[in-house]
């Protein structure tokens, strides 16, 4: 029986490429076109073929995790091109329309960010181990979108770009005092501290973050200008200067954006500058998908621009720019799988086949939805005043001839 829902689910879903599948009872079958992209996969469990049936976006993770979904070459990178093509067709049935629509709905109530929820969250992705993430993020760890001035450029001079750009938009001078949202492993704040003469006070809901965000200062000699806590932003009551939260919204919530922005213009100096760093959808809302969710980001969500806009304007920020950086993520996370998988032998030392396949699975997953979706990272400058930077862009460029700086309405 399943395996028929499964074959008629493929027949209406793969129109272009070519997509073989080999049954449990060692049947093959051939889906799509044939021109374009193609993989070549094998189920071993009917369990797998009814799974995918039921709940396909789970259960494609979860299967490959476990192994009874089996990819020629380990293709998943094609494999996927051809589920995303073919999904951007719209042409899927009623019923996992519905569903979708239904768990875009009971997402907010499923996965509401409280405070308590909010540090459970962030402890499942980002307490399991430092070592981990050390094998292949860049030296800073920075664990977010780098800037690909040059697509040909590092990893390590990406990142680098990155937090020059950002530090270009909030215009700091030594001295200034400033907030940053979801610090991590403390890489911006020591940069921003260290390059720029900021005092920067970082908060974070990660244990693990804090201590190698504090290390990283006492090492540096940045003890007096940082002041790395574990926080939750919404308990801060100082004015600063600059605010800046790079990849800390998507944790935040559909419900709670409001919230968010709210706290950001009340902590915000009144000549502040905000640097708002997010991933973010060009389309309309829909619900996050459930494998992410479930194994790598709970309470995780991407927000679309039609979300955000209404939080914002209700805050009472000026938006002094926006920015939407394309591809520069699938660059950077094909960078990190390129590390990951060549430290693939230190890995199998703590984790098994099966975690590495999920992590895997994760990576990749994330660049082909910026490759071949609507996904991409927003920027969003805010300030209180909209005299609060430069008229154009031309002060974030070293190639500007000149800078326009704007003078307050006499």
């Amino acid at each position: 029986m399943w395996k028929a829902v499964l074959d008629r689910m493929l027949v209406q879903l793969i129109k272009q490429g070519q997509l073989k599948v080999t049954f449990p009872d060692g049947e093959t079958k051939t889906y799509g076109s044939g021109s374009g992209p193609g993989a070549d996969v094998r189920l071993t469990d009917n369990k797998a073929v009814r799974a995918l049936c039921l709940k396909p976006e789970l259960s494609f993770g979860e299967s490959y995790m476990d192994g009874t979904l089996q990819i020629a070459d380990d293709d998943m990178e094609g494999l996927l091109r051809v589920i995303l093509r073919n999904a951007r067709s719209r042409d899927i049935p009623v019923w996992a329309r519905a569903y979708s629509a239904l768990r875009y709905a009971a997402q907010s109530v499923i996965r509401a960010n409280t405070k308590r929820h909010s540090r459970q969250n962030v402890a499942h992705h980002y307490d399991i181990s430092d070592d981990l993430y050390r094998l292949f993020l860049d030296k800073d760890m920075q664990y977010s979108c780098a800037y690909f001035t040059d697509p040909a450029m590092s990893l390590e001079d990406a990142q680098i770009a990155k937090k020059a750009h950002i530090a270009s938009k909030l215009q700091i001078e030594p001295g200034m005092k400033v907030l940053d949202i979801g610090c991590g492993w403390g890489g911006m704040g020591l940069t921003l501290a260290r390059d720029y003469g900021a005092r920067v006070t970082g908060v974070t809901l990660s244990e693990n973050q804090l201590a190698t965000a504090k290390r990283r200062a006492a090492e540096a000699g940045l003890e007096g200008q940082t002041n790395f806590r574990l926080q939750d932003y919404r308990d801060l009551n100082e004015k600063f200067d600059r605010i800046v939260s790079v990849g800390m919204l998507e944790h935040v919530g559909v419900p709670f954006y409001g919230e968010y922005f709210n706290k950001v213009s009340e902590l915000l100096d009144d000549s502040g500058v905000a640097l708002i760093h997010t991933i973010g959808s060009l389309a309309p809302p829909s619900a996050q998908a459930e494998w992410i969710t479930k194994y790598i980001f709970p309470g995780g969500y991407i927000p679309s621009l039609s979300q955000l806009a209404p939080a914002i304007e209700k805050s009472g920020l000026w938006s002094l720019d926006l920015e939407v950086l394309r591809l520069h993520y699938a660059m950077t996370l094909r960078h990190w799988l390129q590390r990951f998988d060549a430290q693939i032998d230190i890995v199998r030392q703590t984790y098994d086949d099966r975690f590495i396949r999920m992590w895997r699975f994760y990576l990749i997953a994330c660049y082909m939805t910026f490759e071949e979706e609507d996904q991409a990272v927003f920027q969003f400058q805010l300030g209180h005043q909209h005299t609060a930077v430069p008229l154009t862009r031309d002060y974030l460029y070293p190639t500007a001839e000149k800078v326009c700086t704007p003078q307050a309405a006499e």
